[in-house]
């Protein structure tokens, strides 16, 4: 997994976003809704899931990963 850490640049621009532009909670619906239909069109086509398989699966736990910070509700017991 990698530790790289954001330049305060790249914070301030970040939060400006989240806090002018999108709502973080929906901003992590809309990635997952985005995720959904990915691995759904995944499953369908076979020929892309072997071709691609490794570089779908990490951009699927990425996105999975950016929306548990914009709105952490799996850990919610």
């Amino acid at each position: 997994m990698s530790t790289n850490t954001l330049s305060k640049e790249m914070e301030l621009r970040l939060a400006d976003f989240f806090k002018n532009s999108i709502d973080p909670q929906l901003m992590a619906k809309t990635i997952r809704k985005v995720n959904y239909i990915l691995a759904l069109s995944i499953m369908r086509d076979c020929e892309t899931l072997e071709t691609e398989k490794t570089s779908l699966e990490n951009g699927f736990y990425w996105l999975n990963e950016l929306a548990e910070i914009l709105n952490p509700y799996l850990d919610v017991e």
